[in-house]
């Protein structure tokens, strides 16, 4: 499926979820977006870590609404609330599980027209990602040869970050323009991403479906 379409479709969803107060629909749509996610074999950890750290927020928003009150209503609302997180997480989770950073971003340039300054500057960062984590190690490093100890809530930590960040930025930026990057010129792309019928029908049907269940539950 089309990326751009694809991240679009698990926005709407999200979005749908969030006026409606049906658990049963959060756990389908949990259901289907762990599939997905099955499907992409991810490794085991960051598996568990999909299903363990949504669990600390949707069992302390349920506690929260059960202490407050446990009549039937709140009852209900602390399951919905619960169930919705997953959701939330496992449709999210499947969209970006299977789709490959690069192919979004040349999908979000050529079919949702994002400016190409941003799209390859995204793409710049993500993949500096690696070097940031290694940098803040140095970082500390660096600080307990000098016997200080910089903990994760420092702001001398953060700060010397930053400006490694924006000398890496100046850095990019010059790469970019030596290898022929132009702002705003017409550009010719190695690979061209398209939106295809069947992407179209796959979204739509998605929202069709999911539409026809919300209203079928209703009027259960």
């Amino acid at each position: 499926m089309n990326p751009t379409l694809k991240f679009v479709l698990a926005v709407l969803i999200a979005l749908e979820i969030s006026f409606t107060s049906s658990w049963t629909v959060n756990v389908i749509l949990a259901v289907i977006g762990l599939v997905i996610i099955l499907a992409a074999r991810p490794g085991w950890k960051r598996l568990l870590s999909l299903i363990f750290w949504p669990l600390i927020p949707a069992v302390a928003l349920a506690v929260a609404i059960l202490m407050k009150s446990r009549s039937t209503g709140n009852t209900q609302f602390a399951i919905v609330l619960f169930t919705r997180i997953y959701a939330y997480v496992f449709i999210g989770s499947a969209a970006t599980l299977t789709t490959p950073i690069y192919e979004l971003v040349m999908s979000l340039e050529q079919n949702a027209h994002v400016p190409t300054k941003f799209a390859y500057g995204f793409l710049g960062g993500f993949n500096l990602m690696p070097k940031i984590v290694t940098e803040v190690k140095t970082i500390r490093v660096a600080a307990l040869m000098r016997g200080e100890t910089l903990h994760f809530w420092s702001p001398q930590l953060y700060f010397k970050a930053i400006i490694a960040a924006l000398r890496w930025s100046e850095n990019l930026a010059e790469a970019m323009t030596s290898h022929g990057f132009v702002e705003d010129a017409p550009r010719t792309h190695r690979v061209t991403v398209r939106i295809r019928s069947r992407d179209w029908i796959i979204a739509i049907g998605s929202l069709i479906l999911l539409q026809g269940l919300l209203f079928g539950l209703h009027l259960a």
